[in-house]
């Protein structure tokens, strides 16, 4: 019997064909690992579970339409085609789609893009601006022909009428709706001329509203110069779009409500503080003139002349006790400084002598003891007039 003998190529195909035909389209189930996204864009991983691994690739243009980002260590079911590379002599599954298990893809996205987007800032309150207390001019984006138009021109006309609604249609769902809601809300930043802008859209399933959970909308939100308030018509959950916006409104009449006042309560406001301003003028002027019927009833005011009288005999009063006040204390001064002059003149030695008493000298020195001289010194004695010498001829004590 003859032997079959196979080259490695002809081996190689055969299996391939084998395998290729054996396994269309399936759908795999495990674990990813050895992510690598490759500068072409092409994905290349490694699908395992406890025993075993498969090796996968993803073109450029299949992972342009996922809504999530594959990541090592996800648990994820694969659909796509088994593939034999002849010139590695192994086999491969070439992906279609991923799908996370457990979780829908949509889910994924949204809370991969939010956990993005909340690291990055974008959430924070800090950047949150103030809604218009009175906006003359309102910016819409959304639907021209949806449920969410006419809700809010019906809110915003019957609550205050006058305000003026300019409205940038775009698809709201859709290949092309992100792109066109994100350039709609750029455009009215460039228009600049509204206070405030409303983005949303009526209800729907999560799918048709996932135009608001797009990172371009978001960013485009979050860049926005002009105050936004999200409106998707979402009561429970909460888009992308509602936590980026200034303020969110579960629906598009919410958001109509919160971005207008209500004429009728403004109204009714401004008659209330409008009598409550009346009644406190009325009580004021009441007050005030009661204080001038009060004066006019005064003594002073009837006779006037009696007060004028009265000040110019007090000032008559002051003016005679300055006076005398002035008078006695200049005597008291007068007298002080004669009774010094007095006592100086006193104690003057040339007055002392002019009352007949005389001072002795001895050699140039004041005499003041008997004991200062002796018998037959000669002491010079000085009189008021004049002195003379004269020798002492007898020392005694005074008695």
């Amino acid at each position: 019997m003859e032997k079959r003998v196979y080259t490695v190529s002809d081996l190689t195909r055969e299996i391939k064909q084998v395998l290729e035909s054996s396994f269309p389209r399936l759908w795999v189930e495990g674990e990813i690992s050895n992510l690598k996204r490759h500068s072409s864009g092409h994905l290349y991983f490694t699908l395992k579970d406890s025993n075993s691994q498969l090796n996968c690739a993803m073109w450029r243009f299949r992972v342009g339409q996922l809504l999530f980002q594959p990541q090592d260590g996800m648990k994820v079911l694969v659909e796509g085609d088994v593939q034999v590379y002849e010139r590695g002599g192994y086999y491969q599954l070439i992906v279609n789609q991923i799908q996370p298990a457990g979780i829908g893809d949509l889910q994924l996205a949204f809370e991969q893009l939010k956990k993005k987007l909340h690291a990055e800032g974008l959430f924070d309150e800090s950047h949150k601006k103030r809604l218009p207390q009175f906006p003359e001019r309102i910016g819409v984006v959304t639907s021209p022909t949806g449920a969410a138009i006419r809700d809010i021109v019906s809110v915003v006309s019957r609550r205050f009428p006058g305000v003026q609604l300019i409205i940038n249609p775009v698809r709201v769902q859709g290949e092309t709706a992100k792109e066109e809601i994100a350039q709609a809300i750029r455009e009215f930043n460039e228009y600049g001329k509204v206070d405030v802008l409303i983005v949303g859209r009526g209800g729907g399933s999560l799918e048709d509203l996932w135009a608001f959970n797009e990172e371009v909308v978001a960013r485009a939100i979050f860049d926005s110069k002009i105050p936004v308030i999200s409106a998707v018509g979402h009561e429970i959950d909460y888009s992308i779009s509602d936590f980026v916006a200034d303020r969110r409104a579960p629906t598009p009449s919410a958001a109509a409500e919160m971005v207008v006042p209500n004429r009728k309560e403004l109204m009714g406001n401004l008659a209330y503080f409008r009598e409550k301003l009346k009644n406190t003028l009325k009580q004021q002027i009441d007050t005030q003139r009661e204080k001038i019927l009060n004066f006019r009833r005064s003594y002073g005011f009837r006779r006037p002349e009696d007060i004028v009288f009265q000040k110019i005999q007090l000032l008559d009063e002051l003016g005679r006790k300055i006076t005398l006040t002035l008078s006695h204390r200049l005597a008291v001064k007068t007298q002080t400084v004669q009774n010094l002059k007095n006592q100086i003149r006193a104690l003057n030695p040339s007055a002392v002598l002019q009352r007949g008493y005389s001072i002795c000298y001895k050699d140039g020195k004041v005499v003041r003891d008997v004991n200062q001289v002796n018998a037959l010194d000669m002491v010079q004695i000085k009189l008021a007039r004049g002195y003379f010498l004269s020798q002492v001829q007898m020392i005694g004590e005074n008695e």
